[in-house]
């Protein structure tokens, strides 16, 4: 109790009971009732790892070595436990199994910390990596989501026996009981290792129900899909009269709207927050990409576009936008970040905020609830974090319904047509959840809430 009120008062909370480690794993169901509990092996290996991390570490009597869920998803208050730790832990230990990857319970776990280092590396524009997989069961490399394949971390130092038997096979096995010790070990002073290096600050919990999963709708092993980020932005050598220089960089791509509290520029810090929801993603400049576009044909990905609204101070860009917006493309949202505290922006922002609709006033007006609050300006890297999901599912969304649809080879009629490409699925997709609700959002209302929740689905309309 006394942890949830500090976070929810947004106090700090004392170290002494913030946990050193988060072990994430998927429970395995019982075989038959009254059987033996599957999951008493990954009890015996986090109290294993918590003996070693005390033995390892300074850390003060009474203090939480590790966090593990146990069985407090259908108990009270099991979603504010699990926000608190993931908001607090040092290091995340995701135990990788097939299992594993195919919970959405543990994708959402995974989005969950991996936000904290994405913001961290936001503002320190420095590497947050505090994630250490632990191999429980081997997993084929076409198994892992993008999140897990893109980790640089090297399984051979535990043992040649856990790379090829995981940590399932050397526990349950007594001959292996050597290798076992070695693995737990070395996997105990790799999470120290890390901790004390990144020094991952706690953040405000996330509602852990409502978040989406790191792995993608339909887990690991599903096909990739890839998203692009387009930035209208000027450089620092095109700069309107007067705007001060110190938002921007050379090119689009290294305008950081969130200085000087950030210091990571706003495409890059799209990228990693789209690629925690398993994209493969690409990033450039409007101004390198205006004119190449075609709306006479079907798009190859969905796409978001992140927009300056001091672009619309130069005549030619804001025509290549106005025309950009009378092209139908619902599958493109448009996100604005604004900082209320660039004091240059909160002068001009009626100004501003009203041209940018003039030239926008399809991309402005399009979408659900969270597109619409998007485009009406994100004031901070957190609003950005927990709005950007809902922007990039409703863009992937779109997508599916205007891709070009291809019939399977050989065949001359289907009810089930796919798509083709990285996005391509069999079937009519359903339309995703959204993984934050509207009201997450104050200070970012278009003022057209109250009808939000009635228009629903219906409200991902090319108009």
């Amino acid at each position: 109790m006394f942890l949830r009120s500090q976070l929810r008062d947004g106090g700090r909370v004392p170290a002494s009971v913030q946990p050193y480690f988060f072990l994430s794993y998927a429970h395995t169901p019982r075989f038959g009732a009254g059987g033996p509990d599957p999951d008493m092996w990954v009890e015996r290996l986090f109290r294993d790892l918590c003996s070693h991390v005390m033995a390892l570490t300074d850390l003060p009597a009474g203090a939480e070595a590790g966090f593990m869920d146990r069985e407090i998803r259908s108990g009270e208050g099991w979603s504010e436990r699990l926000g608190a730790a993931l908001a607090t832990c040092r290091v995340f230990v995701p135990l990788f199994s097939p299992r594993y990857f195919a919970s959405e319970m543990c994708g959402k776990e995974w989005y969950a910390f991996a936000q904290r280092a994405i913001h961290q590396g936001a503002l320190s524009n420095q590497p947050a990596e505090a994630i250490v997989p632990a191999l429980w069961v081997p997993v084929p490399p076409s198994q892992l989501p993008g999140p897990a394949e893109r980790l640089q971390f090297n399984h051979n130092t535990f043992g040649e026996r856990y790379v090829t038997d995981g940590l399932y096979g050397l526990i349950k096995l007594r001959g292996y009981a050597e290798q076992y010790e070695r693995a737990v070990y070395e996997l105990a002073k790799r999470i120290v290792r890390v901790a004390e290096t990144v020094r991952l600050e706690p953040v405000r919990p996330l509602d852990y129900r409502g978040v989406p999963s790191a792995f993608g709708p339909t887990g690991g092993g599903s096909p990739a899909r890839t998203l692009h980020v387009t930035v209208a932005a000027a450089s620092r050598h095109d700069l309107p009269d007067g705007r001060s220089p110190e938002y921007y960089g050379d090119n689009a791509l290294e305008w950081n709207p969130y200085h000087p509290v950030a210091q990571r520029p706003i495409a890059y810090v799209a990228e990693d927050l789209v690629k925690n929801l398993n994209y493969q993603t690409s990033i450039g400049s409007f101004d390198d990409e205006a004119g190449h576009y075609d709306s006479k044909q079907p798009p190859t990905r969905p796409e978001i576009l992140i927009v300056d609204r001091w672009v619309v101070e130069d005549e030619h860009r804001r025509q290549r936008l106005a025309a950009f917006d009378q092209e139908s493309r619902p599958w493109v949202n448009v996100v604005v970040p604004w900082n209320r505290y660039d004091h240059q922006s909160r002068a001009k922002e009626t100004e501003l905020a009203r041209r940018l609709e003039e030239t926008l006033p399809v991309k402005m007006g399009q979408g659900r609830a969270a597109c619409r609050a998007a485009a009406n300006g994100v004031a901070n890297m957190e609003t950005l974090g927990q709005i950007l999901p809902q922007v990039v599912e409703a863009a992937a969304q779109q997508f599916l319904r205007h891709a070009q649809v291809y019939l399977p080879a050989g065949s001359t009629h289907t009810e089930r047509p796919r798509l083709l490409g990285p996005m391509g699925m069999s079937g009519p997709p359903a339309p995703p959840r959204a993984p934050f609700p509207p009201d997450t959002f104050g200070g970012h209302n278009d003022g057209n809430d109250s009808n939000d929740t009635d228009r629903g689905d219906a409200d991902d309309s090319e108009s």
